[in-house]
């Protein structure tokens, strides 16, 4: 792997926390691949091989309902989002898939409330080359906690 594409692979990361932490939801999906898979899953199910996720998405279409739903149906209280990732480590694959796996930290500030954070973990991911720009092909969003944040509505 050469330095273009590790940056392009930063890149990518940075542009999905970005829509993420700015609110840009209508980007997050086209970091993805049409048929793609995107797992936010505890880490005890995923180490003992167990499916159950808190939020699962099987194609970019679920991903974009996914948004829409954000949209049009969630009663929240306004919040600030704030993605940090750290330690990625890159493992080329085979047939044009890479493996990336990355540390997350998801801080969460509420209009009245000091800043927590919200969520922790890795991400877990495949990505594979599109329209010559680098997508998303799996992303699993393996959080550390066996406790489910009651308003884990946005995408991790």
């Amino acid at each position: 792997m050469d330095v273009h594409e590790r940056l392009e692979i930063e890149d990518l990361y940075a542009a999905y926390v970005e829509c993420l932490d700015d609110g840009a939801l209508d980007g997050w999906p086209e970091l993805f691949t049409d048929e793609c898979l995107y797992k936010v899953i505890p880490r005890e199910n995923y180490e003992r091989g167990l499916p159950l996720a808190v939020m699962l998405c099987e194609s970019k279409a679920m991903l974009r309902d996914r948004v829409e739903a954000l949209r049009r149906t969630s009663v929240y209280a306004p919040r600030a989002l704030r993605h940090l990732v750290s330690s990625l480590r890159v493992q080329p694959g085979a047939a044009g898939v890479i493996g990336v796996r990355a540390n997350y930290a998801v801080l969460q500030t509420l209009v009245d409330e000091t800043t927590q954070v919200f969520n922790a973990g890795r991400y877990i991911d495949q990505l594979v080359r599109q329209d010559g720009r680098l997508k998303f092909k799996e992303k699993l969003c393996v959080f550390d906690s066996i406790l489910v944040p009651g308003s884990l509505i946005y995408p991790i």
